[in-house]
């Protein structure tokens, strides 16, 4: 059941900044005027609920070890459950669809999404999807394809993770066991399937713009992952990719930002000082402007935490901290029905207990998805 009460005495963040003025809603939605009861969150503030723009920290919960996949839904309702203790509120689900196998093969994403469909409402936030599409994975195309119609996925990204150079260079890659046995094959198997789809490389760059083109036919919105160069981007541009995953360096970054493409920034990389493979530092490309959106990549609780170091560090101020995981992903993924504290807007807002630094409570449309602490006290009277 949908809340109606008004907020006082707290600190609200709105697109203008913080403010002391109260914030009412109802029926799932930021109202005009003060409604139902009276909350008193003196010493608080609120801020608009965390859109996560791309995780993929969900793949602990449905399978905790390898193997251990007997209850999917249950697995994704836990991970709403640490979704919203960490404030998010929207998250998208990056499922990968790859030739690595396992928990990032194409059935297993044909099975994730199954168990999404069939827990829907049962998760207190909004759980959306990506699918990840290896682009050398060329004989799956038509199957990704069939994923995306039959259920309703509306984002994809392209990723090629292949070893190139070591299979060019006609070496083993590296944590090839390892790889091979996460994807269930023969360590000599997946070799072989990687010397194949490597040697197939000059058919992938039509392959990948028909599919394109098809996929943003049917209203999909479309990515690309790890972009080196202006090079790159440009090329994904003109496939129609216009939100750029984790450029990993300056070029790419300021290449997508020239060409009006949204980027997005990992915040563990934020949070870690800089990227655990060598690349640029999202901190060094917030600073420089290049940035719309951070997402959670593999750590859900880094997205809150690594826009209160932005503010802290001087970096940005609150407001425009906090937009790069509420505002920002929002209007990238399209949803413009949140990521501000607006009237008519969803009802989904984080407390913060501003001295601690604790998010102590999230709402998502409205509805308690989290709570803990002494703020439990000011809802329950």
């Amino acid at each position: 059941m949908s809340l109606a009460l008004t907020l006082e005495g707290a600190q609200v963040l709105r697109p203008g900044g913080l403010d002391a003025a109260p914030l009412g809603f109802a029926d799932g939605v930021i109202a005009e005027a003060p409604v139902g009861r009276v909350v008193d969150l003196s010493g608080y503030h609120v801020l608009p609920g965390i859109v996560d723009i791309h995780g993929d920290g969900f793949e602990r919960h449905v399978a905790p070890r390898r193997g251990a996949m007997k209850d999917m839904g249950g697995g994704l309702v836990a991970c709403g459950a640490e979704m919203a203790a960490n404030g998010i509120t929207t998250g998208v689900l990056a499922q990968f669809f790859s030739w690595e196998g396992g928990l990032r093969g194409p059935e297993f994403a044909r099975a994730m999404l199954e168990a999404l469909g069939g827990m829907r409402g049962r998760a207190e936030v909004d759980l959306l999807v990506q699918l990840r599409l290896e682009t050398h994975l060329l004989d799956h195309y038509a199957d990704l394809e069939a994923l995306v119609a039959g259920f309703g996925v509306d984002y994809v990204v392209f990723n090629d993770h292949l070893p190139h150079e070591r299979l060019a260079a006609g070496r083993r890659p590296a944590r090839l066991a390892g790889t091979a046995l996460k994807s269930r094959r023969s360590p000599e198997v997946l070799l072989a399937l990687l010397q194949e789809m490597h040697d197939r490389r000059d058919a992938v760059p039509g392959a990948v713009s028909a599919l394109a083109a098809r996929l943003a036919g049917r209203g999909v919105r479309l990515g690309s992952h790890d972009d080196r160069s202006a090079q790159d981007r440009a090329a994904w541009r003109a496939r129609g990719c216009r939100i750029a995953e984790f450029p990993e360096t300056l070029e790419a970054a300021e290449a997508a930002r020239a060409g009006g493409d949204g980027i997005v920034l990992g915040a563990p990389n934020v949070m870690r000082g800089g990227s655990h493979k060598g690349n640029a530092s999202a901190l060094d490309l917030i600073a420089l402007g290049l940035c719309d959106a951070l997402a959670s990549d593999y750590h859900f609780p880094s997205l809150w935490r690594a826009a209160l170091f932005l503010e802290r560090a001087g970096v940005l101020d609150l407001a425009r901290a906090w937009a790069l995981v509420s505002d920002g992903p929002a209007r990238l993924l399209g949803l413009g029905d949140r990521g501000v504290l607006s009237p008519g807007k969803r009802a989904d807002f984080v407390v913060l207990e501003p001295e601690s630094g604790r998010l102590v409570a999230t709402f998502a449309g409205g509805r308690v998805a989290g709570m803990a602490g002494d703020v439990a006290a000011r809802f329950l009277g």
